[in-house]
């Protein structure tokens, strides 16, 4: 019972880390838009320090939905696209934000897109234009797309995650195999007193001092009946639905064979008597 006990509180303390690991995610996701806001304002503020400005004003963020934002300025300034993926990469991957989006440039006058990259996870798959024209000083605004959060866990999560949960399995398999290996071994050493025997039932056998003697499966299941109400005339009709007519079978004199065989595998011991009850059934007699 100690060994399942201990099985027991470890599988339960893999589930409160689990619990504990899928709440910070949560947490983490519901945290989002306000990781991407102050990112957002740090790299405005980084873009406008490259055009030597350090009094304007970053606008507030705007959320335009949950994955996508937009930075805005106070002033006019340009952009260097090199410094733009440079500054937006750096800051997005400080934050651990995710690594699929995608950036938009505009004018404020007609929302025209004037520059536009996508960044992936597999640097090959990215889509850059040529960092040579640089956009002239003019009133823009930068939205931000994430393309992907569907695995927002970081590797090192999604691992740590998958480990613990092979741990709890195999946890809850050897607990349970334990479990059902202990209830065996108790249940096979189970066994009832009658007279100078031990009664086996889950081991189909009868003990006197160190001799065994094998007992049928059917044999079993009559000394049980008999054991279960010793000293009482049991039914022939009981004895024969219980034994055997519950299993689809019917008998006729099968029933006085085993009664037979019992009587001379316990013959040891001259105080249990089974007697026939003429025309009712059977007594297990035990001397009390």
């Amino acid at each position: 019972m100690r060994k399942r006990n201990i099985y027991f509180i470890s599988g339960f303390t893999v589930l409160i880390l689990l619990t504990g690991i899928l709440f910070g995610f949560k947490e983490s996701q519901e945290s989002f838009p306000e990781k991407v806001k102050v990112s957002l304002r740090v790299i405005g503020h980084q873009l406008l320090l490259t055009n030597n400005d350090s009094t304007s004003l970053v606008l507030p963020i705007v959320e335009i939905n949950e994955n996508k934002f937009q930075l805005s300025f106070e002033n006019e300034f340009s952009i260097e696209p090199r410094n733009l993926v440079s500054i937006i990469e750096s800051v997005l991957n400080k934050a651990s934000l995710p690594a699929n989006y995608l950036v938009e440039v505009k004018q404020c006058s007609n929302q025209e897109v004037v520059y536009s990259y996508e960044m992936t996870r597999t640097v090959e798959k990215s889509l850059i234009p040529c960092f040579g024209r640089v956009l002239e000083k003019d009133c823009n605004v930068i939205e931000l797309h994430f393309t992907d959060r569907s695995s927002s866990f970081s590797n090192n999560q999604i691992v740590l995650i998958s480990l613990m949960l092979l741990v709890f399995l195999l946890m809850t398999y050897v607990y349970f195999k334990s479990k059902s290996k202990e209830e065996i071994e108790k249940s096979e050493s189970k066994y009832e007193t009658i007279g100078c025997f031990k009664f086996y039932p889950y081991q189909n056998k009868l003990v006197a001092a160190a001799v065994e003697i094998s007992l049928s499966k059917k044999e079993c299941e009559l000394l049980s009946i008999f054991i279960a109400s010793p000293n009482q005339i049991i039914k022939r009709e009981e004895l024969m639905k219980r034994v055997w007519e519950d299993h689809g079978v019917i008998v006729g004199r099968s029933l006085d064979t085993y009664i037979s065989k019992l009587r001379k595998k316990l013959k040891e011991d001259t105080s249990i008597k089974l007697t026939n009850v003429h025309g009712v059934g059977y007594k297990l007699e035990l001397e009390i």
